[in-house]
C-alpha cells in the first residue's frame, strides 16, 4: 500500500511539496447525476423554475466552484487553471441532469478535485434551484472518469 502523502512522519496532515515537480499538462473529467421527478425535468426543459434557468446557472457554478478548489478542499493547492467547461444535459427519458466537468490546467499537480468540484457544485445548484418543486431529488455517482498528464499518466473509468 503507498504510504499517504498528505500526513507527516509525526501523522500531522500537510499540503505535499510539489516545487520539484515538472509542469505538465493536466487533464481530468468528472460525471454525476441529479435524479429527479418527470415533471420536475419538464420544468427544467421548458425553463418554468421559479428561481431561472437551472441549466445556465448550475454551468456558471461549477466553473467558479473549480476556480475555488484549492480554498474549499484544505490540502488542495491553488491552481492557475487554463479552462474548465461543464456540460449539463438533462434525460428526459432517465427522470435526471447529467453534468460533466472537464479541467485543464498546465502545472506540477492534477486537477481532478477542480473537476469534481464543478460536477458537485452545478448538482448542489440545480438541487437548490429546484427544491421548491422537488425535495426528494437526489445526487449520485460523482465520479473522475478520466485524467491525462503527470507522473501517475492516463486513468480512464472502466464503467
Amino acid at each position: 500500500m503507498k504510504k499517504f502523502t498528505h500526513i507527516d512522519n509525526e501523522g500531522k496532515a500537510r499540503m505535499v511539496d510539489v516545487s520539484e515537480k515538472a509542469a505538465t499538462r493536466r487533464e481530468a473529467v468528472a460525471r454525476g447525476f441529479v435524479s429527479m421527478k418527470p415533471d420536475t425535468v419538464r420544468m427544467i426543459l421548458d425553463r418554468n423554475i421559479p428561481k431561472g434557468d437551472v441549466v445556465a446557472t448550475a454551468r456558471i457554478a461549477g466553473i467558479m466552484a473549480a476556480k475555488k478548489t484549492g480554498d474549499l478542499i484544505p490540502m488542495c493547492h491553488p491552481l492557475n487553471l487554463t479552462s474548465v467547461a461543464v456540460e449539463i444535459t438533462v434525460e428526459e427519458v432517465k427522470s435526471r441532469v447529467n453534468i460533466v466537468a472537464r479541467a485543464k490546467t498546465v502545472g506540477q499537480t492534477g486537477v481532478e478535485m477542480e473537476a469534481l468540484t464543478a460536477v458537485s457544485i452545478a448538482a448542489l445548484t440545480i438541487y437548490d434551484m429546484c427544491k421548491a418543486v422537488d425535495k426528494e431529488m437526489s445526487i449520485s455517482d460523482i465520479v473522475l472518469v478520466e485524467k491525462r498528464g503527470g507522473k501517475s499518466g492516463k486513468f480512464r473509468r472502466r464503467e
